[in-house]
């Protein structure tokens, strides 16, 4: 099960870390996560992620259904980085 952590930058950090909807749209995926915020109270939050295979991940990131979830939790889409546990 590959380990992903990944970064990004959203318009409000409480709404985000208080939001379901990482478990309405990860949970059914098998794709468990855990958050973390940037302690210096920038926009910066993280998430590690353990995801059944990559290609059910890419597939969905790139589906409207994620797109969809980044805007309802303010994710500022252009600064996603996901790095992989090698």
């Amino acid at each position: 099960m590959p380990t992903l952590l990944i970064f990004h930058e959203v318009d409000d950090v409480e709404h985000w870390l208080n939001s379901p909807k990482r478990e309405e749209v990860f949970g059914p995926l098998g794709i468990t996560v855990r958050t973390f915020v940037d302690p210096a109270k920038s926009q910066r939050v993280g998430l590690i992620a353990e995801v059944p295979d990559m290609e059910t991940f890419q597939r969905f990131m790139e589906s409207e259904t994620a797109a969809e979830a980044m805007k309802s939790d303010g994710v500022r889409p252009d600064t996603v980085l996901t790095l992989v546990e090698p």
